[in-house]
């Protein structure tokens, strides 16, 4: 069975919102090296709308020559959990419209590897709570943000978790990988 992986960029005070406003100062080899074995392990993205518009709007666009990551965001098959986008312009994008506990489940049951998650925090805190998410990763910054959309927003409930792996890079940053309990 496939496993559904997200892995975020996340402040010391939860913040996961506009990372590319203040993540890379603490971007390097180590975080590099590890941000690409998890999109190795994956052969497929699951995105909630707002992450699907935005590298939507991004990776197309991008010279595949120049850049490898344009060309593996836009060959990957990406499935995104939504009620309301019904004409994906964005290649190999499937919507997941209908039930999307069921659509999951399905989608893990196919043969494959894992199924990452980048960004996506109301999905990601969504799994959670429904038991879909089988590992979170967490690459968490030594920097308070301040404001922005944190992970869990809302009164998720008690979710336990189990710390399975844990690094510290050169940068403060610490990778964190948690699976439920």
């Amino acid at each position: 069975m496939r496993r559904i992986v997200a892995g975020l960029f996340i402040s010391l005070d939860g913040v996961v919102e506009a990372p590319e406003t203040w993540h890379f100062p603490y971007f390097d080899e180590d975080m590099g090296q590890a941000v690409t074995a998890r999109m190795r392990a994956a052969d497929a993205m699951l995105l909630g709308r707002r992450t699907y518009d935005a590298f939507a709007a991004h990776w197309p666009h991008q010279d595949a020559t120049r850049d490898p990551m344009a060309a593996t965001m836009n060959a990957t098959p990406k499935y995104v959990v939504s009620a309301t986008l019904t004409d994906p312009a964005w290649e190999n994008t499937t919507v997941l419209a209908g039930d999307p506990r069921k659509e999951l489940e399905r989608l893990k049951e196919r043969p494959g590897k894992d199924i990452g998650i980048t960004g996506s925090p109301t999905l990601v805190s969504w799994l959670l709570r429904e038991g879909l998410l089988d590992e979170l990763n967490l690459l968490v910054h030594p920097i308070v943000v301040g404001a922005g959309k944190r992970l869990f927003e809302g009164g998720t409930g008690q979710i336990p978790l189990t710390l399975t792996h844990s690094a510290t890079f050169g940068t403060g940053v610490l990778n964190l990988t948690y699976t439920r309990a």
